[in-house]
């Protein structure tokens, strides 16, 4: 199987983990771009049919028969989720966390744009959504520089203790890997590296991280979730990196 291939199937096995998990579980921790959604009339309802949708197209995009209009349907169910990020950002504009989660979901939109210019015949048009995905991917890398920045101690915090030579060294690490990737991603400059180390990076975060949280404890729904984030987003970022637009 070759490697973009390897890129898809992970970005659609996350979405599909993700769809099933927030269907399972109707709660502001399985939910958390979402919950302003849930607040609205037939807000249950209109969040079951997203969910569903982002289940049946993530598997949808790993056929080349159906990869086109099912990277449409990501991306307008990623748009959403984005748009339900606003109003927090409203809300609580002093709160970098509601802007983090809006990034979260840009990611993600990329890389269903990744999958849309991956289909496209014409080489200016494959170019074109390539780098609207690539943008969008930088943009977001410099949310997450951001992100771990305000919240460096909570980062340093989920790093197991085990690993030397101590928990905040690897959070300042990894913010200015973070911090490099979106300078490489947006002048496109050496781009595709910089996009698959962070790639490597967020897998391993997911397996160092919330595998052992998950483990310890099954029935926590915060570690399902954002183990399945973090992958979505390493999936995402991936399937970017595998456009010939770099």
């Amino acid at each position: 199987m070759k490697s973009p291939l390897y890129a898809r199937l992970l970005f659609g096995a996350s979405g599909v983990l993700f769809g099933i998990i927030a269907l399972l579980w109707h709660d502001a921790e399985t939910w958390q771009s979402m919950h302003r959604i849930l607040r609205l009339p037939l807000g249950t309802g209109i969040g079951d049919t997203l969910m569903a949708a982002l289940v049946l197209a993530s598997i949808a995009i790993q056929f080349s028969r159906t990869a086109r209009v099912a990277s449409i349907v990501l991306a307008v169910v990623y748009f959403a989720f984005a748009l339900a990020c606003i109003p927090g950002i409203i809300l609580a504009p002093k709160m970098y966390g509601e802007y983090g989660s809006l990034f979260e979901q840009v990611c993600l939109f990329s890389g269903a744009i990744a999958v849309y210019g991956a289909t496209q015949y014409g080489a200016a048009r494959a170019k074109t959504f390539g780098t609207i995905a690539r943008i969008g991917l930088g943009l977001s890398t410099i949310s997450f520089t951001l992100a771990q920045y305000f919240y460096l101690r909570l980062t340093a915090g989920l790093v197991p203790k085990w690993i030397p030579p101590n928990q905040m060294f690897w959070a300042v690490l990894t913010t200015i890997a973070f911090a490099l990737a979106a300078i490489a991603i947006l002048i496109n400059i050496r781009a595709r590296l910089a996009i698959r180390s962070m790639t490597l990076m967020l897998v391993l975060f997911g397996v160092l991280v919330w595998v052992p949280l998950l483990i310890a404890h099954p029935q926590a729904h915060f570690a399902w979730s954002e183990f399945a984030l973090t992958m979505l987003i390493a999936g995402a970022a991936w399937v970017v990196a595998q456009l010939p637009v770099f």
